[in-house]
């Protein structure tokens, strides 16, 4: 599996994260199938920002009503950062993870991918995805 991205989304996600290295940032990412087409940066509303991140609900919920409208692609995953990690999964990302949803991880200037799914290599929930980046969401 693939995740395909443009550069300058992947590039927006990254500088968001320097320039708040003190907490996880986190947000969405809309699209179709493993294609993101669009970023939606959240608020990041857990109790320890600096070690965890949750998704604002409300925005969530406010994503996929936008997407059920037709006025904005579907969430398919989320991203947030790891400020003193490495850009792997967590265990308490694989707590949290539901199945088949798309994850994006940021440390440093390190990006990986993953899919949740039960098994997976990492954690027993998560197994990497190859990032595919060009000049468009779908371009290889």
């Amino acid at each position: 599996m693939n995740l395909r991205i443009s550069r300058a989304l992947l590039d927006e996600i990254v500088q968001w994260a320097a320039r708040d290295p003190d907490v996880e940032i986190c947000g969405l990412l809309l699209g179709s199938g493993s294609d993101v087409e669009a970023i939606r940066p959240c608020a990041n509303i857990a109790d320890e920002p600096a070690r965890r991140f949750e998704i604002d609900p409300a925005a969530l919920f406010t994503a996929h009503k936008a997407a059920r409208r037709g006025e904005a692609p579907a969430p398919i995953g989320h991203y947030h950062s790891h400020p003193s990690g490495s850009a792997e999964p967590s265990a308490c990302d694989a707590q949290a993870a539901e199945p088949g949803s798309l994850w994006l991880i940021v440390a440093g200037q390190d990006v990986c991918a993953w899919i949740a799914r039960p098994g997976g290599a990492r954690h027993d929930m998560f197994d990497e995805v190859t990032i595919l980046s060009g000049d468009g969401p779908s371009a290889p």
